[in-house]
């Protein structure tokens, strides 16, 4: 009896240094332990708690209920090795880290396939911003409400020093239609002209003082003091108009699209991405 509870104790022990991390005192149902869930070894397991072979030093807390682990202490090396042939310890140690190597290995690969995933997303995304960028800025349908403003808007520009000529050569406010003038060419201005969006933009243009030129996403902010704030598309549409007329120039984003923070505010100009405004200088 007492050689079977040294075999269990000996046993134990060869398990508890194979595994530095810890084990349950008893194995569960998939999970290993020092001893087997058994009435046989509950002798050995509490003989080698009782001489001290054993402590604990951690609490596993991922199951349903709290689980102690135990380690080997100095008393348990050297009943151990006095035991154990220390050739058939090292084995075991060789054995657990070929199997920590094949997990270091799987976690790598999980890494590597983690990596190109992500690297394959921002790809995906710079694609498709430009995409969605143009579809907030698609021309609207021509309203003829709004065939009042452009006089004003041309008044606008003459006062921010716009030349008359680049206005009345603007193909967005002169006179005269696509099919050989059958009537005024609409406005596409998607604000009522009381609004004074076109004013408003300009003001705020004229007063701003940033390090760099003014951002869009800013912009547009500075309109909500409005009576009527415009919509994005509105502000969008005045914008082009006083690009195409020579009163601001529209600088375009120049870092990587994912990057660009507020990308609902970009305007799409020709073939490039505009982030930025700014009173053109005469």
């Amino acid at each position: 009896m007492a050689d079977k509870i040294t075999q269990q104790i000996t046993d134990a022990l060869t398990r508890a240094a194979s595994s530095p991390d810890g084990l349950p005192l008893f194995a569960g149902k998939t999970d290993a332990g020092l001893f087997p869930n058994t009435a046989a070894a509950k002798p050995a397991a509490q003989k080698c708690l009782a001489d001290e072979l054993v402590s604990v030093i951690a609490t596993d807390t991922k199951g349903k209920s709290p689980r102690e682990l135990y380690s080997l202490t100095e008393k348990g090396w050297e009943f151990l090795l006095a035991a154990v042939n220390p050739k058939q310890v090292l084995e075991d140690f060789v054995r657990v880290l070929e199997a920590r190597q094949g997990e270091v290995g799987e976690l790598l690969d999980t890494a590597r396939r983690m990596a190109e995933s992500l690297q394959g997303l921002k790809e995906a995304v710079t694609r498709v911003l430009p995409g969605v960028s143009a579809g907030k800025i698609q021309k609207p349908t021509p309203n003829p409400s709004l065939q009042g403003g452009e006089k004003e808007v041309r008044a606008l520009l003459e006062r921010t020093g716009a030349s008359d000529a680049s206005a009345s050569s603007s193909p967005s406010l002169r006179e005269g239609t696509e099919d050989g003038g059958a009537g005024p060419r609409v406005a596409l201005l998607d604000a009522p002209p009381e609004t004074d969006l076109a004013s408003s933009i300009l003001a705020h243009l004229a007063d701003w003082t940033g390090a760099t030129d003014c951002p869009l996403p800013e912009l547009f902010r500075a309109l909500t003091v409005l009576e009527l704030p415009p919509s994005i598309g509105a502000f969008h549409d005045c914008l082009r108009h006083l690009h195409a007329d020579g009163a601001i120039t529209l600088p375009a984003w120049t870092g990587p699209l994912y990057a660009m923070p507020e990308p609902a505010y970009a305007l799409l100009v020709g073939h490039g991405i505009a982030y930025y405004a700014s009173l053109r200088r005469q």
